[in-house]
């Protein structure tokens, strides 16, 4: 090999093959999306109506999803509006089915500009649809499912500065003796909303009726990052884990498993809507894909029995709200591992638990990451150091190098020889440079997943011009800061002996300071300043080297 630096080469060029995909993410070609729908002179959408059957979980659904995915949108029934207020809610209920159409989290403002309102997550209107749907299937006669009309004492519950639980009670029966009583509970400092179903058998008749609840969406609209996450169904089973579904699996084939003290959800960046039914039985997962580009993915408990003169109850959790991980951890076993750290897992955890020990101690997300950084960094010293010494020797021989090459000229079999000759008498090893930074990279990546990820880094301060680590860089002064240490570190290493390659390695830094200005800025600041370490402990240990000579 020519040059150590090569292996590093392949390193980054790795990276920015990484950092590509991701830009095609967010400019490449686009699916159709679900237009949006101007509204008729009468206030009603111009659009057609949802087949009132066709959300409806049915058995079996182990079948080939055949239904056509037109970029049409698509109107749901709607009843009487109920709002909800808590102190992290504003949510809708709609009495058409008791359905969740609505959540604003009043934690976490929409955008980084002052004023913002909160952000939406369940949501219906003619761009986007992701609600929460539940009911029971009786198999014959009115069943009270979600497309059933459920009645309601007022239209506003509000959570009392001295009460610590909210209830939203809503009433339907099917005129022979059945009552269905449809309670949403909301506590104080908790984004799990419980729903209770208590079901009355006035009749004479044995009346039987299995729950239901699934989340329906469509495709997420006018994504604007730079940067892919997933955004689709999940599934969690103690067999399987964490299983993502996506809206294109959903399409293939509809999903029909059995599963015991499971979960399912619907994921995108930084937040999920989640179904978690009781533990200890065996539930059926099921997904659909629907008219519109709808998708469903829901679960189906087993049947409540209920007789004549008796009343029983069944509950269910939802879990409406930001990914963190120390919440979710204790609604429903590996919910955290929507948080999606991928294959450097093990990496990952470890890290963000670091790094969120620092932010109790510093009260900053920036400081926290600098300080991780330096941590990190001390954790590779001695490697660092092992590999800047070797690319101080490589960087002494590079005159020598040089002139092997030109006495050699073409020869590419005597000029290798001649220089692993040089390299063993003069005691270097060419690959000690590359190897310990090689080292290194999963530790990056596990660390630009981490600060991806978590919702923790949303909007979050550093000081000065950068006030959401989220976010590139306004300004783009830190990629331009990066791509000069970059280039600093260049002049610090040995020449490539090869033209060509030493083009490429001279260009990384003009290419990295482009992608990296769309980079959360959260990212880049682990960059400039782990690149500032190197650059010192470089400079170090090159004049230590060179002094010795």
């Amino acid at each position: 090999m020519d040059n150590p630096r090569v292996l590093l080469t392949i390193a980054l060029s790795f990276l920015v093959l990484l950092i590509w995909q991701a830009w095609m993410q967010d400019y490449g070609p686009k699916p159709e999306t679900v237009p949006t729908v101007e509204q008729s002179a009468t206030g009603a959408a111009d659009t057609p109506v949802a087949r009132l059957e066709e959300d409806l979980p049915t058995a079996p659904v182990d079948q080939p999803a055949t239904t056509q995915q037109e970029p049409v949108a698509v109107q749901i029934p709607e009843g009487q509006q109920v709002e909800v207020i808590t102190d992290l809610f504003h949510v809708v209920i709609d009495t058409q089915g008791g359905d969740l159409r609505q959540a604003d989290l009043l934690q976490y403002p929409a955008t980084d500009e002052e004023g913002s309102p909160p952000f939406r997550l369940l949501e219906q209107n003619s761009r986007q649809i992701f609600i929460s749907q539940s009911g029971m299937r009786a198999g014959t006669g009115a069943e009270p499912t979600h497309h059933a009309t459920f009645t309601v004492d007022r239209n506003r519950f509000e959570l009392d500065a001295d009460a610590d639980v909210v209830e939203v009670p809503l009433y339907w029966n099917n005129d022979n003796g059945v009552e269905v009583f449809k309670v949403y509970r909301f506590r104080r400092g908790s984004y799990v909303v419980e729903l209770e179903y208590r079901v009355r058998n006035s009749s004479d008749e044995l009346w039987k009726g299995r729950p239901y609840y699934q989340l329906q969406r469509t495709p997420l609209q006018n994504e604007s990052r730079l940067l892919y996450t997933y955004t689709g169904g999940v599934l969690y089973s103690p067999e399987e884990k964490y299983e993502k579904i996506s809206f294109d699996d959903m399409q293939d084939v509809n999903l029909d498993r059995e599963v015991k003290d499971g979960w399912a959800a619907m994921i995108q960046h930084y937040f999920l809507a989640a179904w978690a039914p009781p533990a200890g039985e065996v539930d059926r997962y099921y997904t659909r894909a629907l008219p519109g580009q709808r998708h469903v993915i829901g679960v189906l408990v087993p049947s409540l029995n209920v007789e004549p003169g008796s009343e029983e109850i069944r509950t269910a959790r939802l879990y409406v709200g930001p990914k963190l991980q120390h919440v979710m951890e204790k609604v429903a076993p590996g919910l955290e591992l929507t948080v999606d750290y991928g294959k450097l897992t093990f990496l990952a955890e470890p890290i963000f638990w670091l790094l969120e020990k620092i932010y109790g101690w510093v009260g900053n997300w920036g400081w926290a990451i600098i300080l991780l950084t330096i941590l990190i960094k001390a954790v590779f010293f001695k490697l660092s150091e092992t590999s800047y010494k070797s690319m101080a020797n490589m960087r002494k021989l590079a005159p020598r190098l040089q002139a092997l090459k030109e006495r050699y000229g073409d020869d590419k079999q005597k000029l290798n020889q001649a220089m692993m000759e040089m390299y063993k008498k003069e005691k270097v090893n060419p690959l000690g440079g590359c190897l310990p930074v090689l080292v290194q990279i999963p530790v990056f990546i596990a660390l630009y997943w981490v600060l991806l990820e978590s919702v923790e880094m949303r909007q979050a301060p550093f000081m000065l011009w950068i006030q959401n680590l989220s976010a590139p860089d306004p300004y783009f002064i830190l990629p331009l800061i990066m791509g000069v240490t970059m280039l600093i570190q260049q002049k610090l290493n040995p020449a490539p002996l090869d033209p060509i390659q030493a083009k490429v390695m001279m260009i990384l830094p003009i290419v990295f300071t482009v992608f990296f200005a769309f980079f959360p800025s959260g990212l880049v600041l682990y960059w400039v300043v782990n690149n500032s370490l190197s650059i010192a402990q470089q400079y170090v240990i090159t004049k230590r080297v060179e002094a010795e000579s």
